[in-house]
């Protein structure tokens, strides 16, 4: 009996691992890249505007 018990415990975290994947990896709302976009835009314009100075 005691050698099923050991044999439950991996039977028992296999499932709370692929219960923990599926919802690890639901799909949710992509709100879209627009604002990652528009940000890579202004960096992009500041690092290329030239500084003055030394």
């Amino acid at each position: 009996m005691a050698a099923l018990m050991w044999l439950l415990i991996p039977v028992v975290a296999a499932i709370g691992a692929g219960l923990w994947g599926t919802w690890a990896g639901r799909n949710r709302h992509k709100t879209g890249d627009v604002n990652e976009l528009s940000g890579y835009a202004r960096f992009r314009e500041a690092m290329e505007k030239s500084h003055s100075g030394t």
